[in-house]
């Protein structure tokens, strides 16, 4: 087993429950169900879907609102490969290994076709554009440290809140400014309100957005007056689903 500095191992190191800043061992590689499960439980205790006979009305909430994302590492078999899918199916991506390639198959976004990101609101029928978020769902990764930048990038969704967003954001760039010594170059896409903006590297991207993108700020108000794909918005509901309107517009 690997050991950190101190001599302990991973397990020693983290906690075992099933919640954030913990290591939870679910078991051999068909007991990732639990973990399938864990985003279907979103979905359906949260939002009370059905699940019953409703894959896709599921998917699309997780798609949607649920930050989640998967990680296929190490040896990468058949059954992985397929493990990976079954998480695409439910609406959750996945970065795997380099060597993955050998199946021909990888998920990525156009984030250059505005077309392409275009989503139902389902408060009244109307067509959104959105960030790509996510932006792959099949990402193939050639070292473990783009893995882990992926990982939080794959991690945002339209429908966050401003503290989602911020929390998201400020991982997204923390983990780029510590193993690539840069902010990410597309951190801007995912900015819709100064709230969105991590409070670490707040005014200097605020600089940079009016300078570098033309962003129009108002500095004594400390707010963004234009710029942004969309502005932030706690209501917006955004499906892929026409039967998901509830009232047409």
């Amino acid at each position: 087993l690997y050991t950190a500095a101190a001599g302990k191992t991973i397990w020693e190191q983290y906690g075992g429950g099933f919640d954030g800043r913990n290591i939870c061992n679910t078991g051999s590689c068909v007991s990732n169900a639990n973990i399938g499960d864990a985003a279907i439980k979103v979905a359906t205790i949260f939002a009370h879907r059905n699940h019953r006979g409703n894959f896709d009305d599921i998917a699309d909430y997780i798609l949607n609102k649920v930050g989640a994302c998967g990680v296929a590492w190490g040896a990468y078999s058949q059954k992985a490969a397929a493990i990976a899918t079954g998480c695409n199916r439910l609406g959750i991506p996945v970065v795997v290994q380099p060597h993955s390639v050998m199946y021909r198959r990888s998920f990525i976004g156009r984030t250059d076709k505005p077309e392409d990101w275009m989503v139902i609101d389902a408060r009244d029928g109307k067509m959104q554009q959105i960030e790509p978020a996510p932006e792959a769902m099949l990402y193939i990764a050639e070292t473990k440290e783009e893995a882990m930048l992926e990982m939080a990038k794959l991690c945002f969704r339209p429908s966050d809140n401003s503290i989602g967003r911020g929390i998201k954001l400020t991982h997204y760039c923390d983990i780029s400014m510590k193993y690539f010594g840069k902010l990410p170059d597309d951190w801007h896409i995912f900015v819709r309100d100064v709230k969105d903006l991590p409070l670490v590297y707040k005014e200097t991207m605020m600089k940079t957005l009016e300078e570098k993108f033309g962003w129009k700020i108002d500095w004594k108000a400390k707010k963004i007056l234009s710029g942004p794909l969309r502005p932030a918005d706690v209501s917006f509901d955004p499906t892929n689903l026409p039967r998901k309107i509830r009232t047409k517009k």
